[in-house]
């Protein structure tokens, strides 16, 4: 069991994926009613999901794969959040007087998402009190997770914003201290906020040092206890 910042709650890439499913919280009638009014559709590697600006017609539940969750403008993006199977997505459109969505969502590996219709959503939040619970805990995460974010990106330096992301990715992601990585080193850069030139150096930096091991798109933790204190201190 990896022990870093995440055992006290703090993450920088994603949020967990729940032990408790929200489609257990319904009746058997509101059951029906999602079945009725959702489609599960298989989306391969790279393909968007959804776009920025676009109508909330639908809230997204990530049934499989590993999607990014960003703010897109011009040439740049920023990276909100990664996101892994069990991740309801899209509910930050719902709000009074919006109608639509505040971010855009991307494939990084062959992924299938349940487009659940947001009126059919938004009524059972209204009828369901121990269903609307469960949503305000999940934004609640959500938005720890993103405050973490943005101070690791505000905060920082780029030692640091490195380490974060790795932790998380071995953490919270893959649950494992070595994985094949799908994201390239241009999405590490928009995780960080440092330039793809910037991740290349810094990841050479951190395979000297010891810190990790790198063999293709294979990557390795070596050194959990140091990479913590540079998370810590960076």
């Amino acid at each position: 069991m990896i022990q870093s910042n995440d055992a006290k709650g703090i993450s920088h890439c994603t949020v967990f994926d729940s032990e408790t499913s929200w489609y257990d919280l319904l009746t058997d009638d509101e059951k029906i009613l999602i079945n009725e009014n959702s489609v599960s559709i298989t989306f391969k590697k790279g393909e968007t999901v959804c776009k920025r600006g676009a109508f909330a017609s639908h809230i997204y539940f990530l049934e499989d794969g590993l999607v990014k969750v960003y703010l897109e403008e011009k040439n740049k993006n920023l990276i909100l959040m990664l996101a892994i199977r069990n991740n309801l997505l899209g509910m930050a459109a719902i709000f009074d007087g919006n109608n639509k969505l505040p971010y855009s969502i991307t494939t990084y590996t062959d992924s299938v998402v349940r487009m659940i219709d947001i009126q059919v959503f938004t009524r059972l939040l209204r009828q369901n009190s121990a269903f609307s619970f469960h949503v305000i805990n999940l934004l609640n995460e959500k938005t720890a997770q993103m405050y973490g974010r943005f101070f690791s990106l505000t905060q920082k330096q780029l030692h640091g914003r490195l380490a974060d992301i790795l932790l998380c990715l071995s953490n919270r992601i893959f649950k494992s201290t070595s994985f094949e990585l799908p994201l390239s080193r241009a999405d590490l850069g928009d995780l960080t906020g440092m330039s793809t030139e910037s991740i290349i150096r810094m990841m050479k930096e951190f395979k000297d040092d010891g810190l990790i091991g790198m063999h293709c798109k294979n990557i390795e933790l070596l050194d959990i206890a140091r990479l913590e204190r540079i998370s810590e201190f960076g």
